[in-house]
């Protein structure tokens, strides 16, 4: 199988200075992660939800923080990213998603974009069904964070880490799931409001075995639990991988929590899946 067998087209596409609301817009309305930007016919760069979603971090100067509706894609996207030819093979495609650390690849013919391949559209190749590993010999950590940590917090995490954030209740349960689309699409995405702060407080025992008390922990902006996915879709280390691929195109998400009763053992997502086309 080549790239033009499985990438999307015709693509939709923004101009350098089309602004970051539009962009997101476009991104909800079509449902995509991605949009390549281009100048005329020629592609510049490219623009991603993690993008949008890590401007998100409140501590960034002020001038990053302005109303989304004033921001131009020139000052967010990625400029000139890795493209592929149009005949280039599935495992090339793969290999270069791995090497580079993204999720979508401009297809272009000369200098024309002729399409675009995504994590997802590879979730539909051959090459995934014949992955005959178990979720549990691919999946990998999971990032995990309290559902009362701040989205400064989150996003520092979600950036350093490039992985989605696993919220976890105080005894450690499962509680919801921080993806890109969650950071990029949070509600108040727009003019930043005044205050964001408030009071976070927690439900804690002032001795061991006494009763337990609501105390004041800290002000923070919004929280973990505020922009989390629940309930959660998860998977088990003995399953096989292309079952795990075939529940995330069924449910149209691209990563499954691993449990093991009620313990986390991890997340596979589609890197994992790719990965293992490209090895």
């Amino acid at each position: 199988m080549r790239a033009s067998d499985v990438m999307s087209s015709p693509v939709r596409v923004i101009g350098p200075t089309d602004s970051a609301a539009y962009a997101r817009n476009l991104m909800i309305r079509h449902r995509c992660s991605r949009l390549p930007v281009v100048d005329g016919d020629h592609l510049v760069g490219i623009l991603t939800k993690k993008d949008l979603g890590y401007r998100l971090r409140q501590a960034e100067p002020t001038w990053r923080r302005r109303p989304i509706d004033r921001i131009p894609a020139s000052l967010l996207m990625t400029p000139d990213p890795v493209s592929v030819a149009a005949d280039a093979s599935i495992g090339t495609v793969a290999a270069a998603m791995v090497e580079y650390g993204i999720s979508g690849l401009p297809v272009v013919e000369g200098c024309t974009l002729v399409g675009i391949v995504t994590k997802t559209d590879m979730l539909g190749s051959v090459s995934v069904e014949r992955i005959g590993a178990t979720v549990g010999e691919l999946m990998g950590d999971a990032v995990t964070v309290s559902r009362y940590h701040s989205l400064d917090h989150v996003i520092d995490l979600a950036s350093e880490r490039d992985q989605k954030i696993v919220v976890v209740n105080n005894d450690g349960t499962l509680a919801g799931i921080i993806t890109e689309s969650n950071l990029a699409f949070y509600e108040y995405v727009g003019p930043v409001p005044v205050d964001l702060d408030r009071e976070v407080t927690m439900l804690r025992r002032e001795v061991t075995a006494g009763p337990k008390t609501r105390r004041h922990v800290r002000d923070v902006s919004a929280l973990a639990e505020d922009l989390m996915t629940r309930p959660v879709e998860t998977t088990q280390p003995g399953a096989s991988v292309a079952e795990a691929v075939r529940r995330m195109r069924k449910s149209g998400i691209n990563s499954l929590v691993v449990v093991e009763e009620s313990d986390i053992k991890g997340i596979i997502t589609r890197d994992d899946v790719i990965m293992g086309v490209a090895t």
